[in-house]
Order: structure tokens, then C-alpha cells, then sequence
């Protein structure tokens, strides 16, 4: 009995295998940080490759003439080509989408379009009182977004919008709850074009 009591004193003071129990404790928080951030790097990377690559196609669209060298029948189609093929060196399995929109001013940029006569003064387009607008995108009928699909004309705004959708490189939504299996986010940079001609002057239409 009392070499059986003699034992368990002797497990009970044996500290050697605490440093495991402790490790087992702390690696799955310590691995859960480590993997975080490694997505937050990969993040921050493909987020600012888009951009600079969407600054770039910017900038490079805005003249008269533009010198894109990749394939595209139209400057929109290798704008977009562009930066898609700049990404993929970074999110190979990235899916993009790209959208250009032509305003008059920095000022349009997401607003409606010009009412010239606000028939009954609320400040607001009523067709039933013919009220008057300036038709920027020139559809012919009254938009609450001034912008016109394409990369516009000279001296016109244009803003670029770039939406990515790219699987994360670790499977975190394996181990936080509320974290997908792909990151998605949209960057924008608008740009005005040269003004290699006069621009181009909307038209005024009554409802």
C-alpha cells in the first residue's frame, strides 16, 4: 500500500509532459493568427496590384489613340483585358469584371442627370409637368445615373470599376464561422480624358 501511495506522489509532482498539454493549449490560437495573417498580406497584395493595374489602364485609355497591347476589338475590351491579365499573375483562379462609365464632370459621378426646368420647383424630374433635362448619357430618357457605358470622348470623366472575386489561399472558412471561401471587393479610380477634341455637348429634352 504504501509503494502504491509512493507512486501516485511521484505522478502526482512529475511536471515533464506539461509543456505539451501547455503547446496543445496555444497552437490552434497561434496557428489560427499565423494563418490570418498570411491571408491579410495575400489580401492587401492582389487588392493593390488591381489597383495599380486599374490606374494604369486608366491613365493609358485616356488619350486619343491609346496603345494597348493586348487583344480587344475596342479600347473598353482591352482595358479590361488588361487589367485581367495583370491580376491573374497574382490570383491565377480570380474571376473579374470590369465596368467604364463616361461623365461630364467629376461632379456627375454618380448623380442624375442635369434638370434644366424644374417645372413645379420640388427639385425633382416630374414627366407629367414636362420638365426639361441636359441627356448626358443621350439615351433619350431621364437617368438617376448621368454615366454613359464606354470609355467616352475627349475631355470626358471616366470612371473604371473593378470587381474581383478570388479563392483565399488558406481555408479559413474552415475554422472562423462567418468567413467565405472566396475574397470579393471593388475598386474604382476615375479619369479624365484628354482633350485631343471639344466635348461633346448633351442635348436638352422635355418629357
Amino acid at each position: 500500500m504504501s509503494g502504491l501511495r509512493t507512486s501516485l506522489h511521484q505522478l502526482r509532482d512529475d511536471e515533464r509532459g506539461a509543456t505539451i498539454v501547455e503547446f496543445a493549449f496555444v497552437v490552434g490560437p497561434m496557428l489560427l493568427l499565423l494563418m490570418g495573417g498570411l491571408e491579410l498580406g495575400y489580401n492587401s497584395y492582389v487588392r493593390s496590384t488591381m489597383q495599380g493595374a486599374l490606374n494604369d489602364a486608366a491613365r493609358t485609355a485616356a488619350v486619343e489613340f491609346p496603345i494597348i497591347n493586348v487583344p480587344g476589338s475596342t479600347v473598353e475590351e482591352q482595358v479590361e483585358n488588361l487589367i485581367e491579365e495583370t491580376v491573374k499573375h497574382v490570383a491565377p483562379n480570380a474571376s473579374i469584371e470590369v465596368t467604364q462609365k463616361s461623365y461630364f464632370e467629376f461632379s456627375a459621378i454618380g448623380n442624375p442627370e442635369k434638370l434644366m426646368t424644374d417645372n413645379n420647383g420640388n427639385g425633382q424630374f416630374d414627366a407629367d409637368d414636362n420638365d426639361c433635362w441636359e441627356d448626358a448619357n443621350g439615351n433619350g430618357s431621364y437617368d438617376t445615373d448621368a454615366g454613359k457605358t464606354g470609355n467616352g470622348g475627349a475631355d470626358d470623366v471616366v470612371l473604371y470599376s473593378a470587381s474581383i472575386s478570388t479563392p483565399r489561399i488558406l481555408p479559413l472558412q474552415n475554422f472562423l464561422p462567418g468567413v467565405g471561401p472566396t475574397m470579393e471587393y471593388t475598386l474604382q479610380t476615375a479619369v479624365r480624358n484628354q482633350p485631343y477634341d471639344k466635348q461633346a455637348t448633351a442635348a436638352v429634352i422635355c418629357a
